[in-house]
């Protein structure tokens, strides 16, 4: 029996007709132009991960310490009010995720929504974006990139608000003595990271 099979037995007519109503919406909006955010929650090593869509690229990955809530209201006042649960339309990067995780992808090539961070912020993600699986950086570095070389401490302000933890690595910029620093997931899973990328003994 498979998955899909399994799911079936385990549900009711009611449920079914539900998923498949919710389904059929979920698509017509899609169709219609009133779909700007698709978003789901999955489970990951480190715990439930939210992210969103969007038909620029992903937007938003949250932990579960930030809340549903509140990420979802921030993308409605931020990106649109037209914000849908939607899971197969996040399918792409789940799956870069999951096998990010699995230790089978060292690169996203997932198109990134830079529409959450502005000036200063986002030249300092898009440099972070680039630093390379299983190697670290300085914010001081990172405030380089960025184009101002004494701004190491607003370098560390955009990382520890970056939207798109993982996927644009603030967890690979650490102190120019080496510690840390901070995390906006918190440091054991910045340290879990570096240890999954081998940048730190496991």
């Amino acid at each position: 029996m498979n998955e899909l099979e399994r799911r079936l037995s385990r549900s009711s007519p009611v449920e079914l007709d539900r998923d498949a109503t919710m389904a059929r919406l979920r698509e017509r909006a899609a169709r219609d132009g009133l779909l700007d955010v698709a978003y789901t929650s999955f489970d990951s090593p480190l715990g439930p991960l939210l992210v969103a869509v969007t038909p620029r690229g992903l937007v938003r990955v949250a932990y579960e310490g930030e809340g549903d809530e509140p990420v979802l209201a921030e993308l409605a006042e931020r990106i649109s009010p037209r914000v849908l649960h939607a899971p197969e339309r996040t399918d792409a990067v789940r799956r870069e995720l999951e096998e990010y995780f699995e230790g089978d992808r060292r690169r996203f090539s997932t198109p990134i929504d830079w529409s959450l961070v502005r000036g200063f912020a986002q030249g300092v993600l898009r440099a972070t974006a680039e630093v390379p699986f299983g190697e670290v950086t300085s914010y001081r570095r990172m405030a380089e990139a960025a184009g101002s070389p004494r701004a190491s401490r607003a370098a560390g302000n955009a990382l520890g608000s970056n939207p798109i933890p993982i996927v644009v690595p603030c967890h690979r910029v650490l102190h120019s003595g080496g510690g840390l620093g901070g995390y906006s997931g918190g440091i054991d899973r910045k340290r879990y990271l570096l240890t999954l990328e081998g940048s730190l003994p496991a």
